[in-house]
C-alpha cells in the first residue's frame, strides 16, 4: 500500500466527529480520512494490483485506477456541491446584515 495510506497512519487520527469546527486546521485530516474510508475498497483494490510487478506496467490496474479515481471524484463533487451551498447561505447572511446595518443609519 502508498506509504501516505496504510493503516497505521489511517488508525493516528482521531474520528472526524472530533473535528466539527469547520474552521479548525485539522479539518482537511477529518476530510483525508473520510475519503479514504469511503473509497478504502477502492485503494486496497488498486494496491493489490500493484502488488503483482507486471500487473502494473502492462495496464492490468488500469480499471481498479478508474475506480478509484471515480470515487474520489464523486467524493469531491459532492464536497465543491456542499462547500458552495454553504456560501451562497453566508452569502444571503451576509447581505442581510449589510442591509440591517444600513437601515439603522
Amino acid at each position: 500500500m502508498h506509504p501516505q495510506l496504510t493503516e497505521k497512519k489511517l488508525g493516528s487520527h482521531p474520528p472526524p466527529a472530533v473535528f466539527c469546527n469547520a474552521h479548525t486546521r485539522h479539518n482537511s485530516v477529518a476530510l483525508t480520512h473520510r475519503v479514504l474510508i469511503v473509497c478504502l475498497d477502492f485503494i486496497q483494490a488498486l494496491d493489490a494490483c500493484h502488488a503483482n510487478g507486471w500487473s502494473r506496467w502492462t495496464g492490468a490496474c488500469n480499471q481498479a485506477k478508474h475506480d478509484l479515481n471515480m470515487c474520489l471524484r464523486k467524493e469531491r463533487i459532492d464536497r465543491t456541491t456542499k462547500n458552495r451551498e454553504d456560501a451562497k447561505s453566508r452569502r444571503v447572511k451576509t447581505e442581510q446584515a449589510w442591509k440591517d446595518l444600513h437601515v439603522d443609519e
